[in-house]
C-alpha cells in the first residue's frame, strides 16, 4: 500500500522516523513528506507560508529513516503537504496518510488547532483513510514503545472504510511494559496540544524573545473517562474523529424576509412580551 507520512514537528523530528519505521515494517511503500520547520498549532491551514506563490520541495534523508524510504522536505504546512500528495504532486496518490508521531499529546477538543490532526482530517476530507499519532510529554523519550503501538493500530486501520473519520491515537511516554493498555475514549472538553514557539519582538533590540506555548487546562484531568484523563494515567487512548459535517439539528434558520430590518421592531416587542417581570422593569 502507498502511504504518506507527514507531521507538524518538522523533517528532523524523531517521531517522524519512528512512524516511517512502523510503516516499513508492514511492508508498505512509504513516502515521507514533512515541513522544513516545526508547524505545530497550524490546524488544517492551506495558506501560503512564504511570500511567493510556489512551494519549495526538496529531497532529504534525515537520520533514523529506514533504508529505501523516499523523504521530502517542503516549505508548507502539514495540510498543504497532504493536499499536494492527493493531487499526485509526489507521484502515486497515497491510500493512507499517517500524521506524527507528534512530540506531545493532542487530546480533547483542542485537537481542532493541531497541525498533526489537521493533516489527518485533510486526508479524510479528500477520501483517504488517516491516523494521527502523538506521544505525550514535553520531551518524550519512549519512541520505541510508540512505534510498536502505532504499528498495531496501523494494521487495524488498513482494513477500515474510508468514511471521513480519523483515528486519533495518544500514547503515554512510558516503556511498553508499563503501559496500562489501550482504551477508546471520548474527547475531553478542551484537552492538550503544543503550539509552535511564538516570537515576540524585544522593544529597542533587533533580537527576538521566544515563548513555548502549551495549552493544557487543569480541569482536563478531572474528566473521568476522557482521552486526556486516561492518557495522564498511562493508558493509550483512541478516538474516532469525524471531519467537518453540517448539523442543523435543533435549529430553525430564518428566511431572508425574517431578517428584514423592517421587522426588527416587531421582534423586539415580541421578545419584550416574554421577558420576566422585575421590580425595576419599565
Amino acid at each position: 500500500m502507498q502511504i504518506l507520512i507527514t507531521n507538524d514537528d518538522g523533517i528532523d523530528a524523531p517521531g517522524l522516523a519512528a512512524m516511517a519505521r512502523a510503516a516499513a515494517r508492514r511492508g508498505h511503500t512509504v513516502l515521507v513528506a514533512a515541513p522544513d520547520h516545526p508547524s505545530s498549532g497550524v490546524s488544517a491551514a492551506l495558506g501560503m507560508r512564504t511570500p511567493t506563490e510556489s512551494i519549495v520541495i526538496q529531497e532529504e534523508h534525515p537520520d533514523g529513516m529506514p533504508p529505501g524510504v523516499r523523504c521530502l522536505v517542503a516549505e508548507a504546512t502539514p495540510a498543504q503537504i497532504v493536499y499536494l500528495a492527493v493531487q499526485g504532486e509526489y507521484g502515486e496518490v497515497p491510500r493512507m496518510v499517517l500524521s506524527g508521531i507528534n512530540s506531545g499529546a493532542n487530546t480533547g477538543r483542542a485537537i481542532l488547532h493541531s497541525g498533526t490532526v489537521g493533516a489527518a482530517l485533510t486526508a479524510a476530507v479528500l477520501g483517504i483513510r488517516a491516523m494521527a499519532v502523538s506521544l505525550a510529554g514535553h520531551a518524550p523519550r519512549h519512541w520505541d514503545a510508540a512505534e510498536e503501538i502505532t504499528l498495531r493500530l496501523m494494521e487495524w486501520l488498513e482494513f477500515q472504510a474510508c468514511d471521513g473519520r480519523v483515528l486519533n491515537l495518544n500514547i503515554p511516554d512510558v516503556p511498553l511494559d508499563r503501559l496500562r493498555g489501550l482504551r477508546a475514549a471520548p474527547l475531553a472538553a478542551f484537552g492538550e496540544l503544543q503550539a509552535s514557539d511564538i516570537a515576540f519582538p524585544t522593544v529597542g533590540k533587533p533580537d527576538l524573545r521566544r515563548a513555548a506555548v502549551t495549552y493544557e487546562p487543569a480541569l482536563a484531568r478531572d474528566e473521568p473517562g476522557s482521552d486526556h484523563y486516561l492518557l495522564s494515567r498511562d493508558w493509550a487512548t483512541m478516538t474516532m474523529v469525524r471531519s467537518l459535517i453540517d448539523d442543523f439539528s435543533g435549529v430553525t434558520l430564518p428566511s431572508l424576509d425574517q431578517l428584514d430590518p423592517a421587522h426588527a421592531p416587531d421582534r423586539r416587542r415580541t421578545a419584550a412580551s416574554h421577558a420576566p417581570s422585575t421590580p425595576w422593569s419599565d
